[in-house]
């Protein structure tokens, strides 16, 4: 019986994770809708329900996918403005991101300070300082760690915006 039921689920998932996705296949004035993909002389759509929202892709064309950490490492793939846009972007999130931890341990503290009133507990009671530091040390660190990307991105953006000077200073003295 338990076999039966495991090859019924095994059938059956791969054609409910199918119901999500539509192929649109066009060839000249025909308009074909399929769950599986379109043959070769048909141009494709791919139409994905998920979660309420539908999109459609034009599924011919191949998507060249660009890695944004690799853009912002390998400054020749985009220009020095929208690299310098970039990293003030990933400072600025960094600095949100901080704030937002500020917010947690706060809560953490607060939920912790709730607990130990209703246990009855001493503020000098050693799990409860235990608890505290262990919530004060874990959300130092992330902040900590956010404050060395964002000193790793600041020097980067100054290298970048003195490396830009000097051309300025170049172009500039040739006009």
């Amino acid at each position: 019986m338990a076999r039966l039921i495991l090859t019924l689920i095994c059938v059956i998932l791969p054609s409910v994770a199918q119901a999500n996705t539509i192929y649109k296949c066009r060839k000249d004035d025909k308009v074909i809708f399929s769950q599986t993909a379109c043959p070769q002389e048909f141009s494709q759509h791919k139409i994905e329900y998920q979660l309420g929202v539908t999109t459609e892709v034009d599924s011919d064309k191949k998507d060249i996918r660009v890695d944004p950490l690799q853009a912002l490492l390998n400054s020749q793939s985009i220009s020095k403005e929208k690299l310098l846009q970039l990293l003030d972007g990933e400072i600025y999130r960094l600095k949100q991101e901080n704030s937002y931890f500020e917010i947690l341990r706060a809560s953490e503290l607060q939920k912790l300070e709730r607990k130990r009133y209703w246990q009855n507990q001493e503020q000098s009671d050693p799990e409860y300082i235990k608890e505290m530091n262990d919530i004060n040390s874990h959300f130092t660190t992330l902040s900590v760690n956010n404050n060395k990307a964002i000193q790793l991105l600041n020097a980067r953006k100054n290298h970048i915006t003195t490396e830009a000077s000097p051309n300025a200073v170049k172009e500039s003295e040739t006009h």
